[in-house]
């Protein structure tokens, strides 16, 4: 497929965070980009802004009448899309140009020297340091994220035409469509089991996309049963980041390179997980030949990402954190970034589960992750693409949570304990609506202050 001779590009679940990016990036080219989604988002409405038609009823005749014709339209679809969704049907038994988004993105990343960032957790963060540090030190780049980094307002960075920075995505073995130049895995946790079934398919499949690029182009954290360079902190790795520190809110720390060290290197996200994804996006593009010195000032003004542990509100008296935070590794990242900046705190945290077979899969690692905070409110699970199971759901994992300081509360509840708490730190997590909640509770608490 020749994406130059497509005029039209219709998106199925237009409003996903993946999704949207390509959106973005087809309406930079200059073609006609419309979609729909299941309900209207934040990020339907950027997206509307930017020209783009969106419905939110699953309907043919909701279609715009120039995305009906097959000849010069690229249809693109989510896995989340159900297998009865008439739209879908429509343009399958019509034969239009059909693609996954990661088969599109396998066809940009072709043509492009291409940075690929895979794992289980972090790939996201790691990303768009990586797509903000390159895209500030001047090369020609575009990056494609999965979170909306802050200073941009996009999950898009960059428009350039010769060098693409993707998120390799393990879900249904979507990065094995990529073609990566320089390719990095941050974690290979369980995940996704509903797809691969064990922990030696998502191995496996993780090993296949590390093949794709030699040794000496793939950078993997310490301890990754793979070859290539390693990433680590305080350790005897490839790249390491050394006597780290915290001075005013910013991590301070020297990197030693193969061939030299750097000292004082900032980086504003808390968190050693943070720290792993700052040195591997300067690993990676130490390696393209990128000068140390640019990559160190360009990480010192990364400014963060919509929902990856995203400062709310950061006063004295009261902080609120919010972060996308749906697995037990996730979470407990996130706690001991805030017990490392807020030790002496009392810290309540919100958390709604992000689909039944990841709930059920992952039930005692959720509860020990949760039970560490000093409060915990939890949300029914948000189902996403599935349908419930007998005996998984929120009360379940309630019930395995050994903090006794814990309670079930609906949307409105939650805005009301939050409203009454005392609190000195309030945290939500979570990939499902919560992240919807998030302006109305950041507008109540600061009512506290």
């Amino acid at each position: 497929m020749n994406i130059n001779q497509i005029h039209n590009v219709y998106f199925i679940g237009i409003g996903g965070i993946g999704m949207s990016a390509l959106a973005r990036y087809f309406v930079a080219l200059g073609k006609n980009v419309a979609g729909y989604d299941k309900t209207p988002t934040q990020l339907t409405q950027e997206l509307e802004a930017l020209g783009m038609a969106i419905h939110f009823n699953d309907s043919v005749d909701a279609i715009d009448a120039p995305f009906l014709n097959k000849e010069n339209t690229l249809v693109v679809i989510t896995p989340a899309i159900p297998k009865d969704h008439s739209e879908w049907n429509f343009f399958q038994n019509n034969r239009f140009h059909i693609k996954k988004r990661a088969e599109v993105l396998g066809i940009i990343t072709k043509d492009t020297f291409c940075f690929a960032v895979a794992g289980t957790h972090g790939k996201t963060t790691t990303s768009s340091i990586l797509g903000h540090v390159l895209h500030q030190c001047g090369v020609d780049v575009t990056a494609f994220l999965g979170g909306v980094v802050e200073q941009y307002n996009s999950n898009l960075i960059g428009s350039g035409k010769t060098v693409t920075v993707v998120e390799a995505d393990e879900f249904d073995r979507s990065f094995l469509h990529l073609h990566p130049n320089l390719a990095c895995i941050t974690s290979m946790d369980a995940d996704h089991l509903d797809i691969y079934g064990d922990s030696a398919s998502i191995e496996a499949s993780f090993t296949e996309f590390a093949n794709k690029v030699s040794s000496e182009n793939l950078f993997i954290a310490n301890g990754l049963p793979l070859t290539g360079n390693t990433i680590g902190i305080g350790t005897n790795t490839t790249f390491s980041a050394q006597n780290s520190r915290i001075e005013n809110g910013f991590y301070v720390f020297d990197i030693q390179t193969p061939k030299e060290v750097i000292t004082n290197v900032r980086f504003g996200l808390p968190g050693h997980h943070n720290l792993m994804n700052a040195l591997t996006a300067f690993a990676m593009a130490y390696i393209y030949g990128v000068a140390p010195e640019k990559i160190v000032t360009a990480l010192a003004s990364f400014p963060g990402i919509r929902r990856r542990f995203s400062f709310q509100i950061r006063e004295e008296k009261l902080v609120y954190i919010d972060d996308y935070a749906h697995h037990p590794t996730e979470i407990n990242a996130v706690h001991q970034a805030v017990r490392e900046l807020y030790p002496n705190k009392k810290i309540i945290a919100a958390f709604q589960p992000h689909l039944f077979s990841r709930t059920k899969d992952f039930v005692d690692g959720f509860a020990s992750s949760l039970s560490q905070f000093d409060e915990i409110l939890l949300l029914e699970i948000y189902p996403a693409r599935e349908l419930p199971m007998e005996g998984v759901n929120s009360s379940w994992l309630l019930s395995k949570i050994t903090n006794e300081n814990k309670k079930l509360v609906s949307q409105e509840a939650l805005l009301e304990t939050f409203k009454n708490s005392d609190a000195d730190v309030f945290v939500t997590i979570g990939a499902g609506d919560i992240g919807e909640q998030v302006k109305t509770i950041k507008d109540l608490l600061y009512e506290k202050i």
